[in-house]
């Protein structure tokens, strides 16, 4: 059966992406962040993943306010991404793990998740950056799984539906006959609202408090509505729904293997963990 390696959570800024493009990672505005990835791509490549489930946010790239999904699942055999007005250079088109993304649908609606399944899909920068920044030469040495969740219009899943997907997710990739090993990837967030009266808003405390669970009480977060993950993380913060979904499909228990934390990064405090099943 397919073993799931461990997850990988980190933020997805758009900025990232031109840092990358004008080599600023040793910029001393930058450095603090770029300096968090170096453990996460050795830990990549000695682990040598086959398959990367990505579970991120649209920003309108693939999805607009007029037909949104809850859930929705790449089951294309390419992806590739395009111009979403950032000035972030395109990516390398990314190959699909078309076996892996069919099973996850047939498991996933087996267990009631009514998933918007896309034989067609764009990723925006939600997905590219972070996988750039695990595979800095943009060769991908993985296929991929993407699994959009919406974290722009309300009314959004909530925080104990997302950990019950992941879990699902999980279920899924342990049940699949293969001996593929695969890494799940979590991003957006943390903490951060880009406009309205709290624009700026970063909430370290309750990141920090946030990342701990994970490791030790990772329903923690379910307890808050949406409504109060906005209060407490910012408008965008509720990305994290993208981390919480990451985490449950390790199963019960993990061990943390890498951390970093730094604000602020374009109006966004910047989260990194490494986990594996223990």
């Amino acid at each position: 059966m397919a073993k799931i390696i461990g997850a990988v959570t980190t933020s997805h800024v758009p900025a990232i992406g031109r840092a990358i493009a004008r080599n600023l990672q040793n910029d001393p505005y930058w450095k603090p962040f770029f300096d968090g990835f170096p453990p996460v791509q050795r830990w990549l490549q000695e682990q040598q993943p086959d398959i990367a489930v990505v579970f991120y946010n649209d920003h309108g790239l693939n999805f607009f306010l007029d037909k949104l999904p809850t859930f929705a699942i790449g089951t294309a055999p390419s992806y590739v991404n395009a111009d979403e007005g950032w000035g972030i250079p395109q990516v390398p088109t990314f190959t699909g793990a078309e076996d892996l993304q069919w099973h996850l649908v047939n498991s996933l609606v087996a267990e009631e998740f009514d998933l918007t399944t896309c034989q067609e899909m764009n990723v925006d920068h939600a997905f590219t950056l972070p996988m750039a920044l695990c595979w800095p030469d943009q060769k991908w040495p993985v296929k991929v799984v993407p699994i959009c969740i919406n974290t722009v219009q309300f009314p959004l899943p909530s925080a104990a539906r997302c950990y019950k997907l992941g879990e699902a997710v999980g279920r899924a990739i342990a049940s699949w006959k293969s001996d593929a090993k695969v890494v799940v990837l979590g991003t957006g967030g943390l903490s951060h609202q880009l406009d309205g009266e709290r624009a700026g808003f970063i909430n370290r405390d309750f990141d920090l408090q946030f990342m701990e669970s994970l490791i030790h009480d990772p329903k923690w977060a379910t307890q808050f509505n949406s409504t109060q993950l906005v209060e407490k993380a910012g408008t965008q913060g509720v990305e994290l729904l993208m981390w919480l979904a990451s985490r449950a499909a390790l199963g019960a228990n993990v061990k943390l293997t890498h951390q970093n934390y730094h604000i602020p990064i374009s109006n966004t405090a910047a989260g990194l963990m490494v986990m594996e099943p223990a």
